[in-house]
């Protein structure tokens, strides 16, 4: 569902100097697998991910959508996937129903209402689909940005830090989930540096430091890697091991 191949992306810093964002980064992402991306603060992994969601243009590389070339049609490749950043950014006043409506207006789904209607109750907020977004939980308003993501059917979802901000319920809520989507058979990458999340969830895993990637594999594989029992003892060691450019 997905390929991307040789990702850099490179900006200028106020002193003057160039930030590696992202150096030669190559991944690929199946049906019905939920891919974890991982990476201390400030790898790359937003700005992988807004690469991968064509809002930010790469300086090099390639990426596939649904066999579609996604930076020469990012059109037809963002029909085809959703991205959720960090930050959902529903709209106050306007109720669950309303905002996830409007999405799929805009994005010309047919029976857009009825749709969203049917994506909330299925996400477990029909309870909340009249009350205004400002007054919803945050767990709540994950569930309604996840709907409005969902709305045009999409093959792949980018999720960057999906359950930030969330109490424990709303993290196993909000992962079971993702697990459902990927039961759909949508591919999914998750952006997260909870290793707990990610052993609950994924089956395979990239880490990345300075936007390089410095291991690869299944859990499985990526705890022989770093030589320890547990992923984040295996992240930390392999994270450690990584040279200093």
């Amino acid at each position: 569902m997905l390929r991307a191949t040789d990702l850099v992306k490179s900006f200028h810093d106020p002193a003057g100097g160039v930030v590696h964002a992202v150096a030669g980064l190559s991944l690929a992402v199946e049906p019905g697998e939920i891919y974890g991306l991982l990476g201390p603060n400030g790898a790359g992994k937003t700005t992988t991910l807004r690469i991968l969601a064509t809002l930010t243009r790469p300086d090099a590389g390639q990426i596939q959508i649904g066999g579609v070339d996604a930076l020469r049609d990012p059109v037809s490749a963002r029909a085809r996937m959703a991205y959720v950043p960090a930050e959902g950014g529903l709209p106050a006043r306007l109720s669950a129903l309303e905002a996830v409506t409007v999405f799929g207006e805009v994005q010309g789904v047919p029976k857009a209402r009825d749709r969203a209607m049917q994506l909330l109750t299925e996400l477990g907020a029909g309870a909340y689909v009249g009350r205004e977004c400002a007054q919803l939980s945050t767990g709540m308003k994950r569930r309604v940005v996840l709907a409005r993501a969902l709305m045009h059917d999409p093959g792949l979802l980018l999720l960057d830090e999906p359950t930030d901000g969330l109490d424990v319920q709303g993290r196993m809520d909000v992962l079971q989930l993702i697990q459902s989507l990927a039961a759909q058979r949508r591919a999914v990458v998750l952006s997260s540096h909870i290793m707990g999340e990610v052993e609950r969830v994924c089956q395979r895993a990239c880490i990345i430091h300075r936007g390089l990637k410095i291991a690869e594999g299944s859990l499985d594989e990526l705890r022989a890697l770093g030589g320890a029992a547990a992923l984040d003892d295996a992240f930390v060691a392999l994270l450690n091991a990584e040279p200093t450019p």
